[in-house]
């Protein structure tokens, strides 16, 4: 079979081949052997018919999903991640896009969404350690271009636009994996079976999930792995695994706090990593106060392959009470900066501006410019203030949609809000807001502008607030702004006289 020759292809061979009767991956009470793992990369990476080959895997979190992906990487392929949460008709759209040659996944998956000609090999997986069904079509010729140095074209989430897909190179992964030994106790790199569990509840289709199985992988270290998260199914395994450390997406934490969860059930935990979405600063408080378990804020970016910046026990200890609701200081190795939108001036110390990054596992050299609006203290503590990308302009006004958000969640009735712009022919754009509420509450849209009016400037005031049941999110646990936007923006220009817009003053619009 061909083998990368990369550090982690090689890395993960040799880890795989340490004990092949040792435990490795634990999914639905069943235990697979790193025997099993490598069975299933095996029999996906010798399929492959040179390194840099293009493997696309409608990926699920699944044992057999694990393993394919593990082999394309062993082997030196690359990675083409594909969501079949999507829905059918998009994934089919995807797939049929990408022109790929090699394919992977379940055989209803192969079956019900791979509807375009073209594909010279199916890869069908069934359970890890159980040979594949592999048909190739002789007929068809190898037309898909290589990607040799790239390990995953990673999709993103797709929650302000329609999802792309990011090139993440072996050597930044290996600099990631690298990186994250700064924060470990034992910082030891030596080719061996470590001992503990590891929980990963992230989903394979978002970094956070190939990111935490590499980890796992990388340090030889057995993982459960959750097909999706569940207060019931993440509280079982912390149980029976007792990990010092756990990551939970702020929509997963607040979960964990509205099910009341009983401290001791959580009592291995040291420290619980967030990431994915911003995160309300009262819910972080509120989960020490219950459990006695920081939260450390982290900011990444699947265009870094992971994080840049974050919390540490450290500074959590020293500095929360008065940063809370910051993303935390640069990694080591990474720098961040503030610039002007207009001209790219350096900005200075609590200024407002776009972020830039200079990420350790880029290289080092280049300063990244994000669409993020942030301001840096004198500290080095980074603020993310929203998106610059999606700012709305109403009549002159700039108004960022996540301060917004911000003000609505202040209400105690509010699980979470989210807000987005809506063309006007009058204003250019007028701010509207879907808002989720706390099981059992009773808030109206007129009692929460009245609450939002005592913290925002009139033309920041939503004209339209939409109750959901749920407000619609991705696989990765973000808010889907795009799903968001189709409810609340209809193709029509609202009426800038709607009754909930004159419960409230806006002197902007006389």
């Amino acid at each position: 079979m061909p083998r990368g020759d990369t550090a982690l292809s090689e890395r993960i061979a040799a880890i795989a081949r340490i004990d092949s009767d040792a435990r490795a991956l634990e999914f639905e009470g069943r235990w697979y052997t790193w025997g099993d793992l490598d069975a299933t990369m095996s029999d996906v990476g010798e399929r492959l018919p040179r390194p840099g080959t293009q493997v696309g895997i409608i990926l699920r979190n699944r044992p057999a999903h694990v393993g394919a992906l593990l082999g394309v990487l062993r082997a030196g392929g690359c990675v083409v991640t594909i969501n079949p949460h999507r829905g059918a008709s998009r994934t089919r759209e995807d797939i049929a896009g990408l022109g790929l040659d090699f394919l992977v996944g379940t055989v209803d998956d192969l079956r019900d969404l791979v509807t375009a000609p073209g594909v010279r090999t199916k890869v069908s997986i069934r359970e890890l350690g159980e040979t594949p069904v592999v048909s190739v079509d002789p007929r068809i010729e190898a037309s898909a271009p290589l990607r040799p140095g790239v390990a995953v074209r990673m999709l993103t989430s797709g929650t302000t636009g329609v999802p792309k897909r990011i090139e993440l190179g072996f050597d930044l992964l290996e600099r990631v994996l690298q990186g994250a030994k700064h924060y470990e106790k034992n910082k030891a790199a030596d080719l061996r079976l470590r001992g503990g569990v590891a929980i990963v509840n992230a989903p394979l289709v978002h970094l956070g999930g190939v990111f935490r199985t590499l980890q796992c992988v990388n340090d030889g270290r057995a993982f459960c792995l959750l097909e999706r998260f569940s207060v019931a199914a993440w509280c079982d395994a912390v149980r029976r695994h007792r990990p010092k450390t756990a990551s939970l997406v702020p929509a997963a934490l607040r979960m964990v706090l509205e099910a009341d969860v009983e401290p001791g059930e959580l009592s291995s935990i040291r420290s619980v990593v967030c990431g994915t979405a911003p995160l309300d600063p009262a819910d972080a408080d509120a989960f020490f106060e219950r459990y006695g378990i920081p939260v450390l804020v982290s900011y990444a970016a699947t265009e870094f392959g992971g994080g840049v910046a974050g919390w540490n026990l450290a500074d959590h200890q020293k500095f929360w009470a008065a940063k809370r609701g910051s993303a935390g200081r640069a990694h080591p190795g990474c720098a961040l900066r503030v610039v002007c939108e207009a001209d790219g001036t350096v900005l200075g110390s609590d200024e407002e501006g776009l972020l830039e990054v200079q990420a350790s596992q880029l290289g080092g050299k280049e300063w990244i410019r994000t669409t993020d609006l942030a301001r840096i203290d004198a500290d080095g503590f980074l603020w993310i203030l929203g998106r610059a990308d999606q700012a709305i302009l109403r009549g002159g006004f700039k108004v960022l949609p996540d301060d917004v958000g911000r003000a609505l969640e202040r209400h105690p009735d509010v699980r979470g809000a989210v807000v987005v712009g809506r063309d006007d022919a009058r204003l250019g754009a007028v701010p509207v807001a879907a808002v989720e509420l706390r099981p059992g509450a009773t808030a109206t849209d007129v009692a929460l502008l009245e609450h939002a009016a005592k913290f925002l400037a009139p033309y920041e005031i939503p004209v339209e607030i939409r109750m959901l049941g749920e407000l619609p999110r991705t696989e990765s646990g973000k808010v889907d702004l795009v799903a968001i936007s189709e409810l609340l923006c209809p193709s029509h220009t609202p009426n800038p006289t709607s009754p909930i817009e004159l419960s409230i003053d806006h002197p902007i619009e006389e």
